[in-house]
């Protein structure tokens, strides 16, 4: 069953890894309903992605975008699921 899901990233030095983070996120375009960035002036980059799928799908997309370095990624997934 699809689930929704938000995940928040905190992008420490977006310059180096803005590329690889949006290449995953394309990747995943099918899923994604709506996202958010927000860039600070110290130089860090704060993503807020809302996506709808299956939990694997959901488990993929936060664990390849955790596993940029440079990216810290929290997923909270809502209980109830989309008929």
């Amino acid at each position: 069953m699809k689930k929704i899901a938000v995940i928040s990233a905190i992008l420490e030095e977006p310059h180096k890894c803005n590329t690889e983070f949006n290449d995953i996120v394309s990747s995943f375009r099918g899923s994604i309903r709506g996202r958010m960035g927000i860039p600070f002036e110290e130089g860090i980059s704060v993503i807020s992605i809302t996506v709808t799928g299956e939990l694997n799908d959901i488990n993929s997309l936060t664990g390849k975008l955790g596993n940029i370095e440079g990216v810290t990624v929290k997923t909270a997934i809502a209980k109830k699921e989309l008929v």
